[in-house]
């Protein structure tokens, strides 16, 4: 079955626009104009992936975001939020909050649809490890899950692939620019606070097990005992 993309926006034709060409890239779609609406749909089904406007009537779309991210159901499905906000500080508060990636308003469609296929694309080769050890951290490939001193950690889509990569080389250090470029390839995100926010978001995530992550001043990242 085709991935499915559900969007929250309170604009009809942006939904409309969204239908149509998603699926014409060979997606399923479901679209929302209100919060509650989305929510109701969240409770029965669980998406590939969600777009989300941050400037809605009824709501706050950071809040829809934070309140999607407190589900253990949905903790770990993709958030693209689509933004008319210019500022930086919003797109790191929605990073921050557990979002993905973004798109300002107005925004292509063509570009929008790569920031899909990179987000959804799932990194590594045959060869790659499917359970990597560091410490009292676990990463279990397959399982997309990550357990630290045998608890289960809840994780983004985006936190989970970051910390795959460092522990994919553990010692080696990755460039932040290396980071974006196995993230998004071509399509990186454009605020260069991207890759810290999603650190220190790991970090206060993995607790005792956050010291393992290192950061190299001036350099990049990388995962060590």
């Amino acid at each position: 079955m085709p991935p499915v993309i559900a969007a929250l926006d309170d604009e009809a034709d942006i939904l409309e626009l969204l239908r149509v060409s998603l699926q014409k890239a060979g997606y399923r779609f479901e679209g929302f104009q209100e919060a509650e609406d989305l929510y109701r749909y969240l409770a029965r089904e669980k998406p590939s992936l969600i777009l989300l406007d941050l400037m809605l009537q009824d709501t706050d779309g950071l809040e829809v975001c934070r309140q999607i991210r407190k589900s253990d159901e949905l903790a770990q499905v993709p958030i693209i939020m689509l933004t008319a906000r210019g500022d930086e500080s919003d797109k790191v508060v929605g990073l921050e909050l557990g979002a993905d990636d973004y798109m300002t308003k107005p925004f292509s469609v063509k570009e929008l649809v790569a920031r899909i296929h990179a987000v959804l694309r799932r990194p590594g080769g045959g060869e790659a490890a499917k359970r990597i050890s560091v410490g009292t951290l676990v990463i279990d490939v397959d399982k997309f899950e990550v357990t630290t001193e045998g608890a289960k950690v809840e994780l983004t889509a985006t936190e989970f692939k970051i910390l795959q990569l460092l522990a994919s080389r553990k010692g080696r250090v990755f460039t932040r620019d290396q980071i974006l470029d196995f993230l998004w390839g071509n399509e990186k995100a454009v605020v260069d606070r991207t890759v810290d926010v999603h650190i220190r978001n790991l970090r206060e995530k993995l607790g005792a097990a956050a010291s393992l992550i290192k950061n190299i001043r001036g350099v990049g990242y990388k995962l060590e005992e």
